[in-house]
């Protein structure tokens, strides 16, 4: 797959082959659910129990008489109803870590690159190069460009510094580095920016 090359400034650049085993194959909706799903239970922070009546350290002598004293039956100070007493009905604890195979997820982030390819909101440009962070300079250039509203920047090892601050108070535009290109981020935005170098560190990764 050739796609055009184009720069911050709207100018060309030429045109880049892409390899079609990452970026030109049929997605596939279960795949991609089943990594997005995978994403989202992983990221979840795990949940602590409350202490029950069985856990709290309280004394479990009947304190009070059954009857005659005019007041309510109880059994012992653990009951929820007391100050120190355990909670009733407590959240239990809960770890969240899925597996999911390591060729599954390389499939996934293939078809998603291959998602955007297909429906042209895959851009290429040759470099993130910006004289000075000023966001409002940035924010005209991507105007010009003509992005949709939310839009994933992937650049090489790491992200151009100055992009990266003058992008960083523009709303609906998010900067990742090539090793952090994932599926759920990618199909979320409406366009896909890479880099010549994210193209070759994501071919790379993905083509082995």
């Amino acid at each position: 797959m050739k796609l055009e090359v184009q720069s911050l400034d709207a100018s060309k650049k030429g045109s880049i082959e892409l390899n079609d085993a990452v970026f030109d194959i049929e997605p596939r909706a279960d795949i991609l659910h089943r990594v997005v799903t995978w994403q989202l239970e992983k990221r979840r922070a795990p949940t602590r129990a409350t202490r029950e009546r069985s856990d709290v350290a309280r004394t479990g002598k009947k304190f009070g008489r059954q009857k005659g004293g005019g007041t309510a039956r109880h059994g012992d100070r653990r009951s929820p109803i007391f100050i120190g007493g355990g909670k009733a009905h407590g959240a239990r604890a809960r770890v969240f870590n899925p597996s999911l195979n390591k060729k599954v997820r390389a499939l996934g982030l293939r078809m998603a690159l291959s998602s955007k390819a297909k429906t042209g909101a895959l851009v290429v440009v040759d470099a993130l190069d910006i004289n000075e962070s000023k966001t409002k300079l940035l924010a005209a250039q991507i105007q010009s460009l003509g992005f949709g509203p939310k839009v994933l920047v992937v650049d090489g090892d790491a992200v151009n510094e100055n992009f990266a601050l003058a992008s960083s108070n523009l709303v609906g535009i998010d900067v990742l580095p090539a090793l952090g290109a994932n599926v759920y981020d990618i199909l979320k935005h409406d366009t896909l920016v890479l880099t010549r170098a994210a193209v070759e560190k994501l071919e790379a990764r993905l083509n082995g």
